[in-house]
């Protein structure tokens, strides 16, 4: 069973948490993120610690209580220190440019895949065959660096395509001729 719901957030020095009704606002340095949470989870801001707690042990509840703690945690590290996503492109000719707010592919199609960036996000290419896309809020961070892999996976033969920077492909043997 897990305990993560009952563990206390601690608040950075910094941070402003603010909760009205089942809205929870957190502002940082770094910016400001708002989320509606479940109305039957209780927030309780004590100095610098908020704890999440549940009214009762039913399936619902207790589901809810460590999902709502996790969200609320990542809210605050992210105002404090951003999340960042790593991609590479890896396979001859694959690379990466910047130009404003679009970012330009090259992935062995016949035609260049031109990306917009969203709010929030910040996609930075340190090299030709790097990515790293950074931003505040988790959830955000993730999804855009799953779609911008999704647009050429890595297969399992050579290794080819888009994939995160501590990813493991596993690698298939090819096929070999008669003899």
């Amino acid at each position: 069973m897990s305990r993560i719901g009952r563990k206390p957030i601690s608040i950075p020095a910094g941070v402003k948490v603010l909760v009205e009704q089942n809205v929870i606002t957190v502002e940082g340095p770094k910016g400001r993120l708002s989320r509606a949470i479940h109305p039957d989870m209780k927030l309780v801001v004590g100095g610098d610690v908020l704890a999440v707690e549940r009214p009762s042990d039913g399936k619902l509840h207790r589901s809810l209580h460590g999902t709502t703690r996790s969200v609320i945690a990542n809210m605050v590290e992210g105002v404090t220190q951003g999340f960042s996503k790593n991609l590479d492109l890896v396979g001859v000719g694959y690379r990466a440019n910047k130009s404003g707010s679009t970012v330009t592919l090259s992935l062995g199609y016949s035609h260049p895949v031109i990306l917009p960036t969203e709010d929030g996000i910040e996609v930075e290419v340190p090299a030709a065959n790097k990515l790293v896309i950074r931003g505040i809020d988790k959830e955000q961070v993730g999804e855009y660096a799953a779609k911008v892999r999704s647009l050429r996976k890595p297969e399992p033969y050579k290794g080819k395509g888009i994939k995160y920077e501590n990813e493991v492909i596993r690698r298939k043997v090819g096929k070999t001729g008669k003899k």
